[in-house]
């Protein structure tokens, strides 16, 4: 999973009952809130709750386990995983939310968490607050993390002659909503990419890995511009193209070299990439932030660089002359250098790759 510029928020209207006010309600939400979603890099998704036709729980495994055998399940689990956020469009029902919200949130298990929910409210007398107190209880439970801010309307101050015609202050109240949903999504980015299906534990406490993406081309290039500035002083020359690259180069190279970044907390610690070239497995960017030299993060991800060769003749890879913390790993690790290196200040080094059993 690559981190996304663009939030994608989920408008979910949840009543189901025919002639409701929830449609109304969304349309007005959507309408109001769409410049300030653009400024804040965020698409507002808008679903009916009733469109999904999700009947009542019908799945044979528990919805942690993340197994899904009906059809309806999966396009639900699919829907909530891509969204980084949710607003909950709903009504009070004697005291509580409505039995097709508390539904579709009992379906799911891993794809609610880490993200927020506002609640956009509706009602008579308490403006469906109440709801919204119901449904806190549960979301919580999911690991989804319920808003400070609210939206409540009280029906008889929200219609005018029929038609649905809420106050500024209910629009000044939703703008307040998605501000603080976009604030407190961003926020939580790095624990929902930890928990995420294609994350790994990396070596150190809370640390994950992921292929990185174009998208992440922002932290490659600070990453680059820190660990680059180190070899530029050793080898006393500024010629070296990762201080240099701009970040449409260094998108570029994402989508085209195989690279794992380690992170934690949002912070990318450390990188490497490989590509194939013929027999060779090309290994480049090994980079890990200077204060966490000497822990071993190098060595780990190089071992993780070298997984990728299968089926390769050697592993190749290049740093500079007079880098000598590089070249004491790279020689510990079985790298010798290769005899016709260019006269550039480069060394290039070369390691076999060991043949499988019974190969």
């Amino acid at each position: 999973m690559t981190t996304k510029c663009r939030l994608r928020i989920l408008v979910l209207v949840c009543s189901t009952r025919p002639g409701a006010l929830g449609p109304a309600v969304g349309a007005w939400l959507a309408r109001t809130l769409s410049p300030s979603a653009d400024t804040l890099d965020a698409d507002l998704v808008p679903l009916a709750l009733g469109d999904l036709h999700l009947p009542f729980l019908d799945e044979e495994e528990e919805p942690a386990s993340g197994v899904h055998h009906h059809e309806h399940t999966r396009r639900w689990s699919r829907i909530v995983d891509e969204a980084d956020g949710f607003v909950f469009v709903t009504p009070e029902y004697n005291y509580g939310m409505p039995a097709t919200l508390k539904n579709a949130l009992d379906y799911l298990g891993r794809e609610w968490a880490w993200k927020p929910v506002g609640f956009v409210s509706y009602g008579h007398t308490s403006a469906g607050t109440r709801a919204v107190q119901h449904a806190k209880q549960v979301v919580t439970t999911l690991r989804l993390v319920p808003l400070g801010s609210t939206v409540a309307l009280r029906i008889a101050d929200a219609t005018r002659e029929g038609r649905f015609a809420p106050a500024p202050r209910h629009a000044e109240a939703a703008e307040g909503l998605l501000d603080e949903l976009v604030r407190v999504s961003r926020a939580l980015a790095p624990l929902r990419e930890r928990g995420h299906a294609g994350a790994e534990a990396g070596p150190l406490p809370g640390s994950y890995t992921r292929r990185l993406g174009p998208d992440d081309a922002p932290e490659v290039t600070v990453l680059q511009r820190c660990c680059w500035m180190e070899e530029a002083l050793a080898n006393d020359t500024l010629a070296i193209p990762a201080l240099h690259e701009s970040l449409e180069e260094v998108r570029s190279w994402l989508a085209d070299w195989h690279t794992t970044g380690l992170w934690r907390d949002g912070r990318l610690l450390g990188m490497v990439r490989t590509r194939r070239v013929g027999a060779d497995l090309h290994v480049g960017r090994l980079a890990v932030a200077p204060d966490l030299r000497g822990l071993g993060v190098g060595r780990w991800l190089l071992r993780r660089a070298e997984a990728d060769g299968e089926g390769c003749r050697r592993v190749v890879l290049s740093t500079g002359a007079a880098s000598h913390r590089n070249l004491t790993l790279y020689r510990k690790q079985g790298y010798v250098a290769l005899p016709d290196a260019p006269e550039d200040g480069v060394v290039d080094l070369a390691k076999a790759v060991p043949c499988p059993a019974g190969g």
